[in-house]
């Protein structure tokens, strides 16, 4: 049963792969490639010199400059990793250059073209590292160096990497207004990245501070939530009470809101986001994670 769910686990993750290589191609064929808009990274690179050289397609000289990054990452990552990225580098290129060469798009209004290509970017990249992958070049990049820099995610290092080659770009082709479009274009890209990536694990923390804390945490343990009973106390009245602490799944806040004021409604309640939530129930601790 074991390996029937690894194995489930793994044509999962390359449908995924396949799936973001196919979004990822039609965004650069579709919203970037026609309106000339700068774009990041190893393929923004390709795209300059097959301006300069149009019989460099730009797939295959994706896949030649990504083979040092691979290279470097089979020690840090290990085998597995490395091996879907290769896959999504190599099917991600395959497309860009069969739908170029199977149907040309035609340019259309700069600001559209550069709002729905960082849309479509940016939710293909985060489908590729959701199913542990890299389309190569800047990801790749990025995910090496959040090794030592684990406090940005991973759209803010993507968002870095591809600034320096969008200044590149406006520097070779002198076209000031294209790079301010892939500028725009890649900030939408990096938002998408990390709601797709972080959206997920994301989880709500409940504060509740009532005089029937005892009834209400009864109430939250028999619906399996985990709590814990801090001590508190109260700034006017100085009276002791327990404030509840509760991690919950956003769909769950509802319920819980409910449920408090049905026991009292005087309770008071605060609400706030929590990045990540490890433990029972949540996430566990991983160094690979995103």
């Amino acid at each position: 049963m074991t390996q029937r769910h690894a194995l489930l686990k793994i044509l999962k993750d390359y449908g995924l792969i396949t799936l973001s290589s196919l979004i990822y191609a039609l965004s650069f064929n579709w919203f970037f490639q026609p309106n000339h808009i700068a774009f990041g990274g190893l393929t923004g690179i390709a795209q300059i010199l097959n301006r300069i050289w149009p019989v460099l397609p730009v797939g295959v000289m994706v896949i030649v400059m990504n083979v040092p990054l691979f290279v470097a990452g089979v020690r840090k990552m290990g085998m597995g990793l490395l091996l879907a990225s290769l896959y999504c580098m190599a099917t991600s290129s395959i497309f860009v250059d069969i739908m170029a060469a199977v149907y040309t798009f035609s340019p259309m209004e700069p600001l559209l073209a550069s709002l729905y290509g960082g849309l479509t970017l940016g939710f293909s990249l985060g489908l590729m590292l959701m199913a542990n992958a890299t389309g190569g070049g800047t990801e790749l990049l990025a995910r090496l160096l959040k090794y030592r820099l684990p406090g940005l995610s991973m759209g803010r290092l993507c968002l870095v990497i591809d600034l320096v080659v969008i200044v590149a770009y406006a520097a070779v082709f002198r076209s000031l207004n294209n790079a301010l479009y892939g500028i725009v274009a890649l900030y939408i890209a990096t938002i998408v990245m990390d709601t797709v990536i972080y959206g997920s694990q994301r989880a709500v923390l409940a504060y509740i501070i009532s005089d029937r804390s005892g009834d209400i945490a009864a109430a939250l343990l028999g619906l399996d939530m985990g709590i814990t009973l801090l001590s508190g106390t109260g700034g006017f009245s100085g009276d002791k009470k327990k404030v509840i602490l509760c991690a919950i799944r956003r769909h769950q806040v509802a319920m819980v809101k409910e449920l408090v004021n049905e026991r009292d409604p005087a309770a008071f309640v605060i609400v706030c986001q929590a990045h990540e939530v490890l433990g029972e129930g949540f996430g566990v601790y991983d160094k690979n994670a995103m």
